[in-house]
């Protein structure tokens, strides 16, 4: 039961830094990171504690999984969590029962920091092209296609289309 508990935490750690922008990381404000994500200053220089909360490995691991989600094109940022939701959620099962209670929990952070109407915003129209199958999973409102070994948002589904 513990073990459920510490990885709900980490997996809610894991989302609020990915919907985070990366100028509103503590990582950015000391100069360690650009507003891509970019790294400026390697761990093993920086010098304070502060420094170093603000970019442990947790943190570089989500760093690197936005700037490669936002490779992949995955439009904005509600499609890139949808799908970030939807792997971990393939990856392993046990996480379907708090998905509700995943999203809540971004949703909520997305609001008490005013991110979520812009986030909403941002998004635009979604295509109403009818999909050839069904979603594998919805996540924040959002329909996540699998193609082949990779999971899309709606919103990228529709461009293959």
């Amino acid at each position: 039961m513990a073990n459920r508990a510490v990885d709900l935490v980490i997996t809610y750690r894991v989302i609020k830094l990915l919907a985070t922008p990366f100028e509103r990381q503590e990582a950015f404000k000391y100069g360690i990171i650009d507003k891509d994500g970019k790294v400026l200053r390697k761990f093993r220089t920086l010098k304070t504690t502060a420094e170093k909360k603000s970019y442990t490995m947790l943190h570089r691991f989500v760093f690197n999984l936005k700037r490669i989600l936002a490779k992949a094109g995955l439009g904005g940022k509600l499609g890139t969590f949808a799908v970030a939701l939807g792997l971990l959620i393939r990856e392993d099962k046990n996480y379907k029962p708090y998905q509700q209670l995943i999203e809540r929990a971004v949703v909520t952070y997305l609001k008490d920091t005013n991110q979520y109407e812009t986030l909403l915003k941002e998004e635009g129209d979604v295509s109403t092209v009818e999909p050839e199958e069904p979603p594998f999973i919805t996540c924040f409102g959002v329909d996540v296609y699998e193609r082949g070994e990779e999971l899309i948002s709606e919103y990228e589904y529709a461009k293959t289309l």
